[in-house]
């Protein structure tokens, strides 16, 4: 079990898990939690902050103890340019949050599980993105149908 850590920082008491990437740029301040395979980009990721499993965070600037949920992704590429998110201390991303650079997450805000967050958060907000779940009666029959 290993992971990769190229032209990075990592402060004390900071920890990698298996089969994460550690890019260039990327600074992992005290009691930084990093899990498996995550990997990071040109970050600054402050004290006690943590990114468990299963996420992309890239040229984001993280606070204090965030927690950042499960496949949450850092969309910081818009085909032409890269943006920076934001992330402020106590901040809490749910699971499967993709966060659309250049966005701001506040201080103590929360973002809802399996939201697309576009516009930025204020402090101590809670951001849900959610369409409303459709149902097609059908549709595998349908769409055999047509093979």
């Amino acid at each position: 079990l290993f992971s990769v850590v190229r032209e990075s920082t990592i402060h004390s008491e900071a920890r990698i898990g298996p089969f994460s990437h550690i890019r260039s740029g990327t600074l992992l301040r005290e009691k930084v939690k990093v899990g498996a395979f995550c990997e990071v980009k040109k970050s600054t990721v402050d004290t006690g902050s943590k990114i468990p499993h299963l996420s992309y965070v890239g040229d984001t600037e993280m606070g204090k103890n965030v927690n950042i949920g499960a496949g949450t992704i850092t969309c910081n590429y818009d085909g032409v340019n890269k943006h920076k998110t934001v992330i402020e201390d106590d901040a809490f991303i749910g699971s499967n949050t993709m966060l659309i650079a250049p966005v701001r997450v506040g201080k103590n805000a929360t973002t809802a599980a399996g939201s697309v967050i576009t516009k930025d958060v204020p402090d101590h907000a809670l951001a849900i993105e959610r369409t409303e779940q459709k149902i097609i009666e059908d549709w595998a029959k349908r769409k055999k149908q047509k093979e």
